[in-house]
């Protein structure tokens, strides 16, 4: 908690989300010229996740007075640990179940494991120093489970490694699963932390 450090950590994740949103471009540009606008919110998952911790984050520097503020500090620390957990390990788990298909390894991949991990890793480690309770992270969960659906139903979610395009029955249940998963990784970090 010591505000440097916190600092730190916001323009690290201020970078990645960025990164993120650009990395996403293409995919945003080809969902906005064949799907209604409306669904370009639910395409760029990762950096989405990453920009609810780095609010999170401003929300642990400049606390907030206001009741109704601080309601949706605790929404947006909701969504940032179940999001930021479950597209941490979803993206890993993808370029790794790559691989094993037999999809070329590239640089990038090894940026994107550690970033994704680390995303995973700083919201489960930083659920003790927020304040949300079990009503955010349903609503957290709910959204995520939302995205999912969009996702699957009118595919929009991320672009996979080109040998896992056979498989996206499989890789939709994995994403399902992963965000109950994330979810109850949140619940059994929130009763740690004696919230709930």
């Amino acid at each position: 908690m010591n505000r440097s450090f916190l600092w730190l950590l916001f323009w690290c994740n201020v970078l990645g989300t960025v990164y993120g949103y650009i990395w996403y471009g293409n995919q945003l540009a080809y969902t906005l010229e064949h799907h209604p606008a409306g669904l370009l919110v639910f395409v760029p998952d990762s950096p989405t996740a990453s920009l609810f911790f780095t609010l999170s984050l401003l929300f642990l520097l400049y606390p907030p007075s206001k009741r109704w503020l601080q309601r949706v500090g605790h929404v947006i620390q909701g969504l940032a640990v179940v999001t930021s957990v479950k597209y941490g390990v979803w993206a890993v788990s993808m370029i790794v179940a790559g691989w094993s298909f037999g999809g070329d390894v590239a640089w990038q991949d090894f940026m994107l494991i550690a970033s994704h991990l680390a995303m995973a890793i700083e919201a489960l480690l930083y659920v003790r120093f927020f304040g949300f309770g079990a009503i955010s992270l349903i609503l957290a969960a709910g959204w995520t489970l939302l995205n999912d659906t969009m996702d699957y139903s009118f595919e929009i979610y991320p672009w996979l490694p080109s040998v896992l395009y056979d498989y996206v029955g499989g890789v939709r249940i994995f994403t399902f699963t992963l965000t109950i998963l994330s979810f109850l990784a949140g619940w059994a970090a929130l009763k740690q932390a004696k919230r709930i």
